[in-house]
C-alpha cells in the first residue's frame, strides 16, 4: 500500500537516524583524540548523546545563526564555531557521562564533531 506521508518522512528519518549514529561515532572520536572529552557511558547512552545532540542541531542551531547573523558575517564564518563550542557546552550540560574540560577541548570537539558531520553529509548526499 501506498501512503504519501510515510513516502515523504522516510528520507528524513533514515537521513535523521544517520544523524543520531554520526553524532555518537563522533563523540566517541572525539574521545578518543582529545584528553579533556572524556565519555564514561555505554553504547546506549552514546547513542541518547547522538540523539540530544542531533535535536540541539535542529532546533537551537538555526536560531542561533539567524540571530548572530551579523557576527558571523563580520568574522567570516568563524563566529559559527563558538556557536558550535555553546552547542557543544550544553550537550556536556544535559549529558552527565560526557565531560569536557577546558577551552581548547570544546574547541578540538567541536572540529571534530563538525568534520566527522560533514563527511557524513556528503556520503548520504552522493548516496541519496
Amino acid at each position: 500500500k501506498f501512503d504519501a506521508v510515510s513516502w515523504l518522512c522516510y528520507p528524513f528519518i533514515m537521513r535523521f537516524i544517520v544523524q543520531i549514529l554520526s553524532n555518537g561515532l563522533a563523540i566517541l572520536l572525539a574521545d578518543y583524540l582529545t584528553e579533556d572529552i572524556i565519555f564514561t557511558g555505554n553504547v546506549l547512552t552514546l547513542l541518547i548523546a547522538g540523539l540530544i545532540l542531533g535535536l540541539i542541531n535542529f532546533f537551537l542551531r538555526p536560531i542561533l545563526k539567524l540571530i548572530s547573523l551579523p557576527l558571523i558575517a563580520l568574522t567570516l564564518g568563524i563566529f559559527i564555531i563558538v556557536i558550535n563550542m555553546g552547542l557543544l557546552w550544553l550537550l556536556n550540560y544535559l549529558v552527565p557521562e560526557l565531560t569536557i574540560k577546558g577551552f581548547s577541548a570544546y574547541f578540538w570537539g567541536t572540529i571534530i564533531i563538525s568534520a566527522v558531520n560533514i563527511f557524513v553529509g556528503l556520503t548520504i548526499k552522493k548516496k541519496v
